[in-house]
């Protein structure tokens, strides 16, 4: 629960940070644009509300990590959903009247999270979670977004640090097995998710788990 707080005041406050003519570079989503990207996390914060204020008595039937679905095949941008998002996006017009939108909606869905019992259940999706573990499912969605927020961004900072270890965390445990020791945190997210292609030697080093890669998440 602190971990979700932690993940998203961190990119809430990533976007407040950006300057106008970020908002036009593109993003770590393909297809994606800055603004698209934030205009994006508009809709999962709307959703963390619509979840944590739709509670139910059933019995859950995923956890943190199996609430992903996972495939092999990444994002083209050319979802009608994707493109709806670049739709709304450019219906802001000015960057301000996002990131408005943003910390308006993005500090009630943090709010909300703070006052969330961990152990009450809830359903998103035809899917039945307690809290606690849907909410420590979007430390993993917060902490992609940044670095997709990021990623031709240097001077940007990262995600936390503990954040960063735990989507790492859930990410093996999604692929069954471990990344190279050696890889940083961000690197094995953005190399296992195929936001990053490996080079010749973090290839060599990922083994029999490069033929299985990327583990795209959504």
């Amino acid at each position: 629960m602190e971990l979700f707080s932690r993940s998203w005041s961190a990119l809430l406050a990533a976007v407040a940070d950006l300057p106008d003519a970020d908002f036009a570079r593109p993003s770590g989503c393909s297809g994606w644009l800055v603004r698209d990207l934030v205009c994006h996390l508009v809709i999962d914060a709307q959703d963390v509300l619509i979840t944590l204020v739709t509670p139910t008595d059933a019995e859950p039937t995923r956890d943190a990590v199996s609430y992903w679905q996972v495939s092999r095949t990444p994002p083209t941008g050319d979802d009608p959903l994707d493109a709806l998002i670049v739709r709304l996006a450019a219906a802001y017009e000015e960057p301000a009247l996002l990131k408005h939108h943003l910390d308006d909606v993005g500090s009630a869905a943090g709010r909300a999270a703070e006052l969330a019992d961990p152990a009450s259940r809830v359903r998103t999706q035809d899917m039945v979670l307690a809290a606690g573990d849907y909410l420590s499912a979007y430390v993993l969605e917060w902490t992609l977004h940044h670095l997709d927020l990021i990623r031709y961004l240097p001077d940007a900072a990262l995600p936390p640090a503990e954040g960063l270890a735990r989507s790492r965390e859930m990410l093996e445990r999604i692929a069954g097995t471990a990344f190279p020791e050696a890889f940083l945190d961000q690197d094995a997210l953005l190399i296992g998710t195929g936001r990053r292609t490996p080079d010749a030697a973090e290839t060599a080093a990922l083994g029999e788990l490069a033929a299985r890669l990327p583990f795209v998440i959504g």
